[in-house]
């Protein structure tokens, strides 16, 4: 079955949990976001009054933690393979694991890159950081002005993997998910 892989991305706090939930109850099949459930299991191990912005601040091994959220995205992007569905979207790509280690300065091999090479979606669609809907919370430990140049961080990676992006513009929930579905069809 021929199928189109679809990854929704930007920078923390842009909107995409809420546009992923909405293409789901639309009825599309959806790859979840698996850093929050990463993040939540890193944090049960550290100091409760510590401030962190960043998962890889207090994990004993950064680089095996970005390997595994590699992994699980590879996972996902293998699933596929799997689900009988045109379209199918993913909350991040492989690429995302790039771009957070470029922010944070972090070192990786080529099996890293070479994952994204080799593994390649079909579409990718990046939503702007929106202050006015900016929220910090327990997973998302990002400040705004981060999230902001983690957008450039992820726009940079796509677009060195010969990816095509396209912004979604700001709007409502629906308004998003019919700028997504027009552009996905074709």
């Amino acid at each position: 079955m021929d199928f189109k892989r679809i990854v929704i991305t930007g920078a923390p706090g842009t909107g995409k949990t809420s546009v992923i939930r909405s293409l789901e109850n639309s009825g599309y099949y959806c790859f979840h976001e698996i850093i929050r459930t990463m993040t939540l299991e890193a944090k049960k191990n550290q100091e409760p009054n510590i401030i962190l912005s960043n998962p890889i601040d207090f994990v004993d091994d950064s680089l095996s933690f970005n390997r595994a959220l590699l992994q699980g995205r590879l996972n996902h992007f293998k699933e596929a393979e799997n689900v009988e569905r045109e379209l199918l979207f993913y909350d991040r790509g492989m690429p995302d694991v790039l771009a957070y280690m470029d922010y944070f300065g972090q070192a990786y091999d080529t099996a890293f890159k070479d994952a994204c090479k080799n593994n390649r979606y079909d579409q990718v669609f990046i939503l702007p950081p929106w202050e006015e809907i900016y929220v910090q919370d327990n997973e998302r430990l990002e400040s705004y002005p981060q999230a902001v140049d983690l957008h450039i961080h992820l726009e940079e990676t796509y677009r060195s993997l010969e990816y095509d992006i396209l912004e979604v513009p700001f709007g409502s929930v629906a308004e998003r998910l019919n700028f997504i579905l027009k552009r996905t069809k074709g």
